[in-house]
């Protein structure tokens, strides 16, 4: 939701700056100044509910995703192949597929609402890509937590050792 209230966000900012004329009869800047306010305030919202929902679950030991976007970017291919030799069970064998699939519909030129329809076309492509990213994106964010949960036992364990001579 973030995304979208940036981009609702920077709609309405360039509504204000470019558009002359009226939008949908009404004037440009009411039309700008709305989109841009419920922009501002739909990402703000997500923001708060996402730091609750973190500090959720941290209080209740859940794992919480880690690592920026690039991190996860680059360990989406460990992730898989992890889950394809069954060393990384928290993610069922079915979700890559499922992830493939996805991308299959973005790409394909079939839709099941048509890309014609004004704004209402375009809306299955963007549910499917919101939830593509968003579900490889927590997937490997999981994935680094448990990989830097494993470095951390594993340092420790190898700092325990017995006395040295």
């Amino acid at each position: 939701m973030v995304y979208f209230g940036g981009f609702v966000g920077l709609v309405g900012l360039l509504t204000l700056i470019l558009r002359d004329g009226d939008v949908a009869g009404m004037p440009a800047a009411l039309v700008g100044g709305v989109l841009l306010v419920v922009g501002v305030a739909v990402g703000a919202l997500d923001v708060v509910r996402r730091r609750r929902v973190r500090r959720r679950k941290i209080a209740n030991g859940e794992p919480v995703p880690v690592g920026d976007i690039f991190q996860r970017a680059r360990a989406l291919p460990r992730l898989l192949r992890d889950v394809r030799q069954g060393a990384y069970a928290d993610l069922p064998k079915s979700r890559p597929f499922i992830w493939v699939l996805a991308l299959v519909y973005l790409i394909s030129p079939i839709d099941i609402l048509p890309d014609v329809l004004p704004l209402i076309g375009v809306t299955d492509d963007a549910g499917v890509a919101v939830w593509l990213l968003t579900s490889v994106s927590t997937a490997t964010g999981l994935y680094l937590n448990r990989e830097r949960e494993r470095q951390r036992l594993g340092n420790r364990d190898l700092g325990s050792g017995g006395p040295t001579h």
